[in-house]
C-alpha cells in the first residue's frame, strides 16, 4: 500500500452490507489480508451515532444504501481522511464527486486515487457509457444524435424484493414471467448518468428489462450509420473503441474477425468476473451498425466495480480480490 497504509491494514466499512451488493463486495475482500473489514452489531445498525462513529473511524467507507440513506451517511462524515465509495444512484453526476469507471479516459485512474468521494456508476450505465461516450469524444456520434438503449439483465439487479419475485413462487409478489421490460416511464434513474457521462445533450431513449436468470447484462445501442458525422462505417467505431480501452485489463473490445464468427451472445457469459466486452456488429448495406456491451451487472456493474474503486483509493494492484474465481454467484 501506499503512503502512511504501508504500516497497518486498512480499515473499510460496508454501510449497506446485508443488501445485494454490500454482500458481494463483503464476499470479495473478506478474506484479503491487506484490509480490516469492521461491521457493526446488527442492533446498531440503525443507530445514528453508532454509524458516524464507525464512517468517521475508516479509510473508506462503501455505501450500499438507497439514495436519500446514502446521502445522510455522507453527510456523517466529518474526518477529511475518510474515503467514500457510493454505490447508489445520489452522487453520479455531482459535481463534486468523482465518477467511478477507472476506463473513462486516461487521466480517471488519477482522479479516483486522489478523491475522497467516489461514485459508483450504475450496471446500465457504466455499459451505455462505455460504448457511447468515446465516440461522441472522437466526434464520430454527435452529441445530439438521438440514442436507443435496450438492455437486459438477471433479476439480481432489482436487489432482495426482485429476487424473491423470482425465486419464491409463494411470495406475494412472485412472477412465471420468463422475461418483462420495465420502466415504461422512460424516466429510468440511470438516466441522467448515462446522458452527462456520455456526453449527449439529451437524454437516451431507454428501454430496460429483467429475465428469469439470476445475474448477467447485455446492453445494445443500435445507429444508422449514415445518419452520424462523416458516416463512419462499423469499423470505424470499432476501431475507436479498441484504441479508447487499449491495455485495460477489465475492458476489451472484441476484434472484427472474432465478431464476425458470432451468431449469438448470451447475458451470462461473464458472470463471477468484474470485466466488460464490448462489441460493433454492422451491416454496411444498408449501414447499420449495433453496439453491444456484456458484464456481470453484480460484477463490473456493482461490487466488483466498487472494489475496483476500492483499490485505486488505497494505491494497491487494480486487480486484488478480482480474479474470475473470486466470488461465487
Amino acid at each position: 500500500m501506499s503512503g502512511g497504509r504501508s504500516e497497518r491494514l486498512a480499515r473499510v466499512f460496508i454501510d449497506g452490507e446485508v443488501g445485494t451488493t454490500g454482500l458481494q463486495i463483503r464476499r470479495r475482500i473478506a478474506m484479503r489480508e491487506d484490509l480490516e473489514l469492521v461491521s457493526l452489531a446488527e442492533r446498531n445498525r440503525k443507530d445514528r451515532k453508532a454509524r458516524a462513529d464507525v464512517l468517521n473511524s475508516v479509510d473508506v467507507a462503501i455505501l450500499c444504501l438507497p439514495d436519500d440513506a446514502a446521502r445522510e451517511a455522507a453527510a456523517l462524515v466529518e474526518n477529511p481522511d475518510v474515503g467514500i465509495i457510493d454505490a447508489s444512484t445520489a452522487h453520479r453526476v455531482h459535481p463534486d464527486w468523482t465518477y467511478g469507471f477507472p476506463e473513462y479516459d486516461r487521466d480517471q485512474r488519477a482522479r479516483i486515487a486522489a478523491s475522497k468521494r467516489v461514485s459508483n456508476p450504475g450496471c446500465y450505465a457504466i455499459t451505455a457509457v462505455a460504448l457511447i461516450h468515446p465516440l461522441v469524444k472522437a466526434g464520430l456520434v454527435p452529441p445530439d444524435h438521438p440514442i436507443t438503449i435496450n438492455a437486459v439483465s438477471g433479476y439480481s439487479g432489482g436487489g432482495k424484493a426482485l429476487i424473491q419475485a423470482f425465486e419464491d413462487p409463494n411470495c406475494e409478489n412472485a412472477t412465471k414471467a420468463a422475461v418483462r421490460i420495465y420502466g415504461l416511464g422512460l424516466n429510468h434513474k440511470h438516466l441522467p448518468e448515462i446522458k452527462t457521462h456520455s456526453g449527449l445533450a439529451e437524454a437516451p431513449l431507454f428501454v430496460p428489462s429483467v429475465a428469469r436468470y439470476r445475474q448477467g447484462m447485455i446492453v445494445q445501442v443500435p445507429l444508422l450509420l449514415d445518419r452520424l458525422t462523416g458516416k463512419p462505417r462499423a469499423g470505424d467505431l470499432r476501431d475507436q473503441l479498441a484504441a479508447h480501452y487499449e491495455g485495460q485489463r477489465f475492458v476489451r473490445v472484441i476484434d472484427a474477425a472474432q465478431s464476425a464468427q458470432i451468431r449469438e451472445l448470451e447475458p451470462e457469459g461473464l458472470n463471477g468476473t468484474n470485466e466488460m466486452e464490448l462489441y460493433v456488429f454492422g451491416r454496411e448495406d444498408p449501414g447499420q451498425a449495433v453496439l453491444v456491451g456484456l458484464l456481470d451487472n453484480l460484477g463490473k456493474g456493482a461490487s466488483g466495480q466498487a472494489v475496483q474503486n476500492l483499490n485505486i483509493m488505497l494505491g494497491v494492484s487494480e486487480e486484488t480480490g478480482l480474479g474470475e474465481t473470486s466470488i461465487l454467484y
